[in-house]
């Protein structure tokens, strides 16, 4: 039985690699001596009864000392092994649970024991047997065969150690995942937060799509994007950067609530709140408006901590909170002018907002709106101090070429953004559906592009042609569910919610 090698430690590298090395050939060698004696080391099925988590569902009451006439075939990992004399006691492992294998020479024989305890930790194992427990009421399967699912070559991280090292738990996600419990409850609780969405918006009749990850035209959402080229077309196309325009078509032929959670990419830098590509789920409400739609940001966020964690409390950056409390809802010209202790609104001269962003420390440039300083204002002096969930509402039009103004300010928009532990986790607005009013805010857009804002969008024309067909008052959410994911998984960084992020290259 071969022993764990850990992971490589500074100055022990060139040791470790080489004690690696000698365990993979060992463990070769293994490969070679099964087939060499007729057993294939990676077969094409097993057949097994019960998953662990059912056979401790079932027979989890079981008194110490009893043994079953039950017979149970299971499949998983082999993390464990220790030999005592003619007893093998080995821990199998699946995705949703352990079982101890109890092996007993008199039962399966001198030949079979031995191939047992030639076993590696980390090989995959599908054992037959008998529910029992043991004297001390572990439950256990008395192993009467046993079948090598799949020979592992290479050696498992350290247990207990893990994957020391950040950067390679998440290069090397399937090793994490093999040793880290933590990472996949995480991703065991992103699973249940989605699921909880799209159970909670089938209950209020959302209908959910698919959209265009090719597009003509990057709009939605200020971003870089991702640019490729179609070869049949001989066209330049772009990774959708957001959900929303496809979405809003959708709301103009009809389909009255609809939603997408889909993948979108963002060329921008690498960060423990930004990966290239990641989750959104927009959706889309026919006849509301973005108080509405607030409501709805609270339902799904509650519900979803309920299904996933069992209770709507958790912790934002050490501070306990009840996600069922009511959220606040502030402008973000209040925040500011209190942040600051001047009085802002975008109508203000320019000059004096520059002025007071540069007061804050905030960079400034000379092609930035009143809207923009104001914004910059806001990240500067209000933004770290959001930790409990807080709608900031009231964003200035210019920074905003989606969303309706108010109809109380026509400098500011019916918008809002949701701030949770100083991020922001939503995003949406009542939209503008006026074609006209929506190209002169495209032109501004595209005006600012050539300005020099790489960010800035274009004059989408097929959306403002849709919008001629009329597209009725619509209420519309951004959530990043990554984000969102983390919260939800009491994490720091957004790569532990992400499968396989997005790295910078291995180095040799």
């Amino acid at each position: 039985m071969s022993e764990r090698v850990e992971s490589p430690d500074g100055d022990d590298a060139d040791h470790a690699h080489s004690v690696l090395q000698t365990e993979r050939a060992k463990r070769f060698a293994k490969v070679d001596d099964l087939r060499g004696g007729g057993t294939e080391p990676y077969p094409y099925r097993f057949d097994r009864t019960h998953t662990l988590a059912e056979l401790r569902s079932a027979f989890g009451e079981l008194e110490p000392g009893t043994e079953t006439e039950q017979r149970v075939s299971v499949a998983g990992r082999a993390m464990l092994i220790r030999e005592q004399g003619k007893l093998i006691f080995a821990t199998l492992k699946d995705r949703d649970g352990e079982i101890q294998l109890f092996v007993s020479r008199a039962v399966i024989g001198d030949d079979a024991f031995a191939g047992f305890a030639d076993l590696d930790l980390g090989d995959w194992v599908g054992a037959h047997g008998t529910v029992m427990t043991t004297r001390k009421g572990e439950l256990s399967v008395k192993v009467d065969g046993f079948e090598l699912l799949s020979k592992a070559v290479r050696p498992m991280p350290d247990k207990w150690k893990g994957l020391t090292d950040v950067d390679t738990r998440f290069r090397q996600r399937y090793a994490d995942l093999i040793v880290n419990d933590d990472a996949r409850r995480t991703f065991r609780v992103r699973h249940e937060m989605i699921s909880s969405f799209r159970r909670t918006l089938a209950e209020m009749s959302f209908i959910e799509v698919e959209t265009p990850v090719l597009h003509v035209e990057a709009g939605g959402a200020h971003a870089r994007p991702f640019t490729t080229h179609h070869n049949a077309l001989d066209m330049t196309m772009y990774l959708r950067i957001a959900l929303e325009l496809h979405l809003k078509r959708l709301i103009v032929g009809g389909m009255e609530r609809v939603y997408e959670i889909g993948r979108v990419f963002r060329n921008e830098g690498l960060s423990p709140r930004h990966n290239p590509e990641f989750t959104m789920m927009e959706l889309y409400q026919a006849y509301g408006d973005y108080s509405e739609v607030m409501n709805i940001t609270e339902e799904l966020v509650r519900r979803a901590a309920l299904d996933c964690l069992g209770t709507t409390v958790v912790d934002i950056n050490g501070t306990e909170c009840d996600l069922a409390d009511p959220w606040p809802r502030h402008r973000m010209i209040d925040l500011v002018s209190e942040g600051t202790g001047v009085d802002v609104h975008p109508s203000m001269p320019i000059d004096a907002l520059r002025a007071l962003a540069a007061s804050h420390g905030s960079k400034v440039e000379v092609h930035w709106t009143a809207g923009k300083l104001i914004d910059e204002l806001f990240e500067a002096t209000v933004e770290q101090s959001l930790i409990r969930p807080t709608f900031v509402t009231g964003h200035p039009v210019d920074i905003s070429p989606l969303a309706r103004r108010d109809r109380n300010d026509p400098y500011l928009t019916e918008r809002f953004e949701l701030f949770v532990g100083t991020r922001e986790l939503a995003n949406g607005y009542s939209e503008l559906n006026d074609p006209r009013e929506q190209r002169l805010r495209f032109e501004e857009e595209q005006l600012s592009k050539e300005q020099g804002n790489l960010e800035a969008g274009t004059v989408d024309e097929d959306y403002l042609r849709a919008l001629e067909y009329g597209m009725p008052p619509t209420g519309g959410l951004g959530i990043g569910m990554d984000r969102l994911a983390m919260l939800l998984a009491g994490v720091t960084s957004i790569r532990e919610v992400i499968l396989f992020p997005t790295l910078r290259p291995e180095q040799s």
